[in-house]
């Protein structure tokens, strides 16, 4: 658990709804475990243990006779792209999260035991294992295999590291599992930070590059790696934070696309999720201000009044999903306890923890934040 907040979330015990948690576990308790194997992508130029995903705003040429090259249209999802794996990789996600959530609250070995079956499955086992890479993640038919940009595709599982954490006091979770769930990340991490594509989605200057570090700082602070770390927060000081934020709070290249509403809660959730698993005692990001007073209070001061009043959102609405938003989102409850912000945890706990919007849910990074408070 960050220090930070500790002392703070001791003053709230009931933050968190147990009948939602045990539902929802009770839920991921019956399902089938998942493999990245269950699925075949024709187009994908990997094999069965690769994931492989399109670019969302890719669509068939209709100049061609064979839709080819794929054409983009900003912010409108094709249907019609690949999407199994990313859907596994997220629906196991949740379901260990779910499971994980539960055992801390219950100590009832059944969810560890099932959320440690998903995992092995999901990562270490040889028949169904998904490989430590993302090679032919958002490929676009007819001009690429995959991009750096696919990687943003991995963020759901930052939420699996603090699962991992939160199983190990199960009989279930052995040190062989534990040391091997443990390189899996490992191995991901120096992929997506050594590889080509990994590099070139480090160095995207939009919510990209912030959800980079999100997953670096994750997997990093899971694996013992104080480089990485240090390195993240070095980049959030001399890089994200000056180059993507403006003087008011906003960052512009959210507000310029096509759903600029979702866009801007999606950067500034990513962005406090980097100041709860970054910040120490010593190194504050909470309170780090650039000299022009640029950090993330003033990200939030921002954005808050729009998510508290929706009606008063001062550009055009989103081309999709527009009503689905706001939902609860953690960067309400990481900030509010961080900063000591009330009204940040009412309007979070107000909020919908269930949206039926499927890309709203997909753009809900932390399924289950109790798990990131313990």
């Amino acid at each position: 658990m960050n220090t930070l907040i500790k002392g703070t979330l001791q003053k709230r015990p009931s933050l968190f709804d147990d009948e939602w948690i045990r539902k929802h576990a009770n839920a991921s308790l019956a399902a089938c475990p998942i493999h990245i194997t269950d699925a075949v992508a024709p187009q994908s130029e990997g094999g069965p243990h690769d994931y492989y995903s399109n670019g969302d705003y890719w669509w068939p040429n209709p100049d061609t006779t064979d839709g080819l090259p794929y054409i983009r249209r900003d912010g409108e999802s094709n249907p019609g792209n690949f999407d199994s794996h990313r859907m596994f990789l997220r629906s196991m996600r949740t379901h260990v999260a779910n499971l994980a959530a539960a055992y801390v609250i219950s100590a009832d070995e059944a969810y560890a035991q099932k959320a440690i079956q998903m995992l092995c499955e999901f990562f270490l086992d040889e028949a169904t294992k998904m490989n430590p890479h993302l090679l032919y993640a958002q490929a676009i038919p007819g001009i690429c295999s995959g991009r750096g940009i696919g990687i943003i595709d991995t963020l759901h599982l930052i939420d699996v590291p603090a699962a991992i954490e939160a199983l190990q006091a199960s009989p279930s979770m052995t040190k062989e599992i534990y040391l091997g769930l443990k390189q899996w990340f490992s191995d991901y991490l120096v992929w997506m930070s050594t590889h080509e594509n990994g590099i070139e989605e480090m160095n995207a200057d939009n919510n990209h590059g912030v959800c980079w570090f999100v997953q670096a700082a994750a997997f990093a602070r899971f694996t013992g790696n104080e480089d990485m770390l240090s390195f993240c927060r070095q980049r959030y000081k001399e890089l994200i934070l000056p180059d993507q934020m403006a003087l008011d709070g906003s960052f512009p290249r959210e507000l310029a696309r096509t759903k600029p509403y979702g866009y801007a809660i999606f950067v500034l959730d990513n962005m406090v999720t980097l100041c709860h698993i970054l910040s120490t005692p010593e190194d504050n990001l909470w309170t780090y201000e650039l000299p022009d007073g640029r950090g993330i209070a003033k990200g939030l001061s921002y954005l808050f009044p729009y998510m508290k009043d929706k009606a008063s959102w001062p550009y055009p609405p989103d081309v999709e999903h527009f009503d689905g938003w706001p939902a609860k989102v953690s960067l309400l409850l990481f900030a509010g306890l961080a900063l000591e912000q009330e009204d940040f945890i009412e309007l979070w706990m107000s909020l919908d923890p269930d949206p039926s919007d499927m890309e709203v849910r997909r753009n809900i990074a932390i399924r289950q934040p109790l798990l990131w408070l313990r």
